[in-house]
């Protein structure tokens, strides 16, 4: 038996141990510098300005709480002015908005080496527009919640729809985003739309051109690529993909080739995991495409799209195989009833 107080070898022995890893991390910081000086080793370790994430989820916030007031900020005490309150809010996101603006201008600038152009002023003028578009968005996304609403039967509430729907609070990013695109301002609205995709899983590119009353029922997975056309009432259920065929490298540039992603017209439903592919498609209004669909060409307005029904084949562990075909050649793939 150990005498009461002493140590075991190995104890002794492990600060030994522990320092000879330690001595081994200077040649491993040594290794990871080198590497930043390779040029196929990406860093921004610059002077050069870039926009902040962290101020970029701000940017989101403040807006949400301009177009949705009262809903994620402290309700505005009734002895304060609203206007009074509304000002100090929209000078902070100005002051918020306008500093990032610039940054990206000026990141642009300098990636692609432009002359000069004093960002600061187009960075504010920008900055100002996207305050003065604050009514026209809060009306439009009035239709999206609406739109929620009627078209979620488990929905209780417009209450419910704007705190929780994640599928909402992707349109809401989508739409501060598109304004931004509209203004030409770069990399703050793909920042946006991502950051939006990583909260929710849905993936809008901010330069989808999307009409109102717009729902996205339950969304994981939603993908709605940047030439997507969307137009009024339409409904998007959870996988669905908007996306392009592939293309040759380096020959986004060819106008053919520009619209790269479909156009989906009024009053359209898709269901679950439909995948609609190309510049050329076109989903006629009123169509309804059903779920687990692969699309490549237009569909005509007023048009149901069916998949046929699997066979199915049910396993009995105690007894024989039994095969149940179905009578029905085609269904809809209904989407959830929530």
């Amino acid at each position: 038996m150990r005498p009461k107080g002493q140590r075991p070898e190995f104890c002794r022995d492990d600060q030994d141990v522990t320092s000879r890893y330690y001595d081994q991390i200077p040649d491993a910081v040594s290794e990871l510098l080198s590497s930043y000086e390779r040029n196929d080793c990406y860093h921004h370790m610059e002077t050069s300005p870039i926009p902040s994430i962290d101020s970029v989820v701000q940017l989101i916030d403040q807006a949400r709480q301009l177009l949705f007031p009262g809903y994620f900020s402290p309700v505005t005490d009734i002895s304060v002015k609203l206007e009074y309150k509304l000002g100090q809010e929209m000078t902070h996101l100005f002051e918020l908005l306008s500093n990032q603006i610039i940054l990206a201008f000026k990141h642009d600038c300098l990636r692609y080496d432009r002359p000069c152009s004093d960002c600061a002023g187009p960075g504010r003028e920008a900055a100002v527009s996207f305050l003065r578009a604050l009514p026209k968005m809060r009306d439009i996304l009035g239709t999206d919640v609406r739109a929620a609403l009627e078209g979620d039967p488990a929905a209780m509430s417009t209450d419910e729809v704007i705190f929780s729907y994640p599928g909402l609070y992707a349109i809401i990013v989508y739409r501060i985003a598109h304004t931004l695109y509209d203004l030409n301002v770069p990399l703050l609205p793909r920042m946006m739309t991502e950051f939006a995709h990583s909260r929710t899983g849905i993936d809008i590119n901010p330069g989808a051109v999307i009409g109102d009353s717009f729902f996205i029922d339950h969304g994981t997975g939603v993908v709605v690529g940047e030439t997507t056309t969307i137009g009024s009432r339409v409904r998007l259920y959870q996988g669905v993909t908007l996306g392009a065929l592939s293309l040759p490298r380096n020959r986004k540039d060819i106008p053919s080739l520009r619209k790269r992603h479909p156009t989906i017209e009024d009053d359209v439903i898709i269901y679950a995991n439909t995948t609609v592919l190309g510049g050329e498609t076109t989903i006629g209004a009123r169509s309804v495409i059903g779920g687990n669909i692969w699309i490549t060409e237009s569909v005509p307005a007023d048009t149901k799209v069916l998949a046929k029904r699997p066979e199915l084949v049910y396993i009995n562990t105690n007894g024989p195989v039994k095969e149940k075909r179905n009578q029905k050649q085609q269904s809809l793939a209904a989407g959830p009833a929530s």
